[in-house]
């Protein structure tokens, strides 16, 4: 892990809430500068972001759109990633879903534990029945 000095405007807390996801990204998933690939972190957000849209449709939804994708920080092996997912917006038959994206690093190299916001994303998920085909969202 690269040695990243302490920024007080770039280390925060994790939220109070639980984080929809959690997982530890590994060597496999970096890229060519030895970095998280993007893609993998794009994933990751996606599964975070369906499940709240799963629950609230209670069913199957399909990413209709990534209305919004910021990259902060970088991401590096053995950082533990957390998800957080909320719904912003309920349509018809869409979900929007604001996911938010924190790193804590620091942990495995026995030293002080840092947290990072890493990525913050908005996606839109459609309602879809057996048929693959949009339905209403139920109401609550």
């Amino acid at each position: 892990m690269p040695n990243i000095p302490y920024d007080p405007a770039r280390h925060v807390s994790l939220p109070e809430s639980q984080p929809i996801l959690r997982t530890v990204p590994m060597p496999s998933d970096t890229n060519y500068a030895g970095d998280i690939f993007g893609g993998w972190i794009m994933s990751q957000v996606d599964i975070a972001g369906s499940i709240p849209a799963i629950r609230r449709a209670r069913g199957r939804v399909a990413t209709v759109a990534v209305n919004s994708f910021v990259f902060k920080q970088p991401v590096f092996v053995g950082d533990i990633v957390s998800f957080y997912a909320n719904i912003i917006k309920i349509g018809r038959t869409s979900i929007t879903v604001d996911v938010s994206v924190y790193a804590q690093r620091g942990t495995r190299e026995g030293g002080e534990e840092i947290c990072i916001k890493v990525t913050e994303a908005v996606l839109t998920y459609v309602a879809i029945d057996e048929n693959r085909r949009p339905k209403v969202v139920p109401p609550e």
